[in-house]
């Protein structure tokens, strides 16, 4: 399989190490279907997979996320843009990215500044998903990603397939997240919440879509 001749960059944020892991990316990267671009802490990768719709599929390790989140793009979107960003789905944060090598390294310093915004006086390692004690030792944190949810549903901010105005939301504590789900068309979302990084990134969530 030979793509066209183009070269852009992926990075993505290490959800072990907190490092920023970074490569180019192009037609012979391509070549067998898939690459992995692997942190060299060994503790996560991106896929980046050339699927048979011409369509590039990528999974994207998330430092917020007990999970990786999946993306589609076009092979234009994923070669063709100076940047393209990738939002963990549950925080609007931007955890990957694609584009020339200047644009996404501007792209990850401003993540950076983001992430310092969440973390507060906090270093990435004291508050990334490996640190010990769940996030619910400190009640006060369960008791606002609860008020939060409360506040988009009252305003009108949650969706899912009963319409605009017509879902009947509740909300489940699991073991490292909150589970909204609606009543009647039975729809829920996970909204991760096993670590502070988490919880506060949730706090600038302004919607949610259960699925």
């Amino acid at each position: 399989m030979i793509l066209e001749g183009n070269m852009t960059m992926a990075a993505y944020r290490c959800p072990a190490c907190g490092a920023t892991v970074k490569s180019m990316v192009g037609a012979f990267s391509l070549s067998a279907d898939m690459m992995k671009l692997k942190c060299p802490c060994g503790g996560s990768e991106m896929m980046i997979e050339y699927r048979r719709d011409g369509k590039i599929r990528l999974t994207v390790p998330c430092f917020l996320c007990p999970r990786p989140h999946i993306y589609t793009v076009s092979k234009n979107i994923f070669f063709g843009r100076d940047i393209f960003m990738f939002p963990c789905s549950y925080t609007g944060v931007d955890i990957g990215f694609v584009g020339s090598e200047e644009n996404v390294e501007s792209a990850i310093r401003e993540s950076d500044i983001a992430l310092e915004d969440i973390l507060g006086d906090a270093s990435f390692e004291e508050m990334s998903q490996g640190s010990s004690g769940g996030v619910f030792d400190d009640p006060q944190i369960l008791d606002i990603v609860l008020f939060v949810i409360d506040e988009l549903a009252a305003e009108g901010h949650i969706h899912c397939g009963c319409g605009d105005g017509l879902g009947e939301y509740e909300a489940s504590v699991l073991d490292d997240s909150v589970r909204v789900s609606c009543k009647r068309c039975r729809r829920h979302v996970d909204i991760p919440a096993g670590s502070t990084i988490a919880a506060n990134a949730f706090l600038h969530c302004d919607e949610i879509t259960l699925t």
